[in-house]
């Protein structure tokens, strides 16, 4: 009998941040109460060096000087490894954190990991999603529709629009 796959929704706006812990990419444990007082960041992306994801790891670091001035955590997870984090956080020269999401327990907690469809064909995956996370690590806002190269923008027009900045 085929496995049948369910898709855990997202957490809604206004909604507890559900909580994690998981390894960055030196290996050191991050979770989200650690956070708890700040505003966090977190978003969901499929794959390290790829051009959609580096574009979108890049305007959050083109910014970052802006983000850390207003005390916000910036945290990055995919499924990729700590080692896969370590070189693109190299590469790219990245500020903020990555997390390594092997296991998809965080991913599948928020509700990013989810079936897609690329080139007609079905296959589980991360949906490009960006949860801003309230100082008593409530869900603010999603982005659901990411503009890669804009993304820090979108972000920072957001945070002014709802107070938080």
């Amino acid at each position: 009998m085929p496995k049948t796959v369910t898709k855990s929704s997202m957490p809604e706006i206004g909604e507890k941040a559900p909580d994690f812990e998981a390894l960055d990419q030196d290996g050191k444990k991050v979770s989200l109460k650690q956070f708890k007082g700040k505003i966090v960041v977190l978003y969901f992306y499929p794959k390290d060096s790829t051009p959609g994801c580096t574009k979108e790891a890049c305007s959050l670091k083109n910014r970052y000087s802006t983000f850390k001035k207003k005390n916000i955590v910036i945290l990055g997870v995919s499924k990729d490894s700590q080692k896969a984090h370590h070189n693109f956080i190299e590469k790219y020269d990245l500020p903020f954190t990555l997390i390594s999401d092997t296991d998809k327990k965080v991913q599948e907690s928020y509700g990013v990991w989810q079936e897609k469809v690329m080139y007609g064909r079905k296959a589980m995956g991360t949906v490009r999603t960006t949860f801003i996370i309230g100082t008593e690590q409530k869900i603010a806002y999603t982005f659901n529709k990411i503009d890669c190269e804009n993304h820090s923008e979108e972000v920072l027009e957001k945070l002014e629009e709802l107070g938080l900045i």
